[in-house]
């Protein structure tokens, strides 16, 4: 005769939680999380997109441009390891493929086979802003979790984006403009 099973209680049982090396709320990983690994694919878009500007950049500001495009790329580069590394520290996932990157992207790709430098500057000043409001964004999310880890790593690319923005303005500008 079969054993009839335990009459079952009326608490569901919790899912067990994956141990993860921070003392942050279960929460408030996959929240920062998702707002670091969006952080990542923006990254990866303006980086290309800069990259791609620095290659197609021509005109009689050209060595200028070239020169600013690539320090610049090279500065977004940099920040990608450290934001995915950071979702990684928090015991969550980050990027996989290029794949994954268009899908979680807010910047717009551009493949043009022309574009000016003057709207290479615009194009990328709007971009850079974008980033910026998607960094502080993340980083509200980060205070509401009190991750001050987080919140630093932010601050300091906030600030970086802040100056890439300011010499795109500035490059943009002509002899005859009082400002934009």
């Amino acid at each position: 005769m079969a054993k009839k099973p335990a009459p079952k209680s009326g608490k569901a049982k919790a899912a067990p939680r994956l141990q993860t090396q921070t003392d942050l709320s279960g929460n408030a990983i996959p929240e920062i999380a998702e707002a670091l690994n969006g952080l990542v694919a923006d990254s990866y878009a303006l980086y290309t997109k800069t990259k791609n500007f620095h290659w197609h950049v021509s005109g009689p500001h050209f060595r200028d441009y070239h020169l600013l495009f690539d320090e610049q790329a090279t500065e977004i580069f940099n920040t990608i390891d450290e934001l995915a590394e950071r979702v990684r520290k928090l015991g969550a996932k980050t990027i996989h493929s290029i794949g994954e990157i268009a899908k979680l992207q807010s910047i717009k790709d551009n493949d043009k086979d022309f574009v000016s430098p003057g709207d290479m500057l615009l194009e990328l000043m709007d971009d850079n802003k974008k980033v910026i409001k998607r960094m502080r964004a993340a980083h509200e999310i980060a205070d509401e979790h009190d991750d001050v880890a987080t919140a630093s790593i932010l601050e300091n690319f906030i600030d970086a984006a802040e100056k890439r923005n300011w010499f795109l303005f500035e490059a943009s500008r002509t002899g005859t403009d009082s400002g934009h």
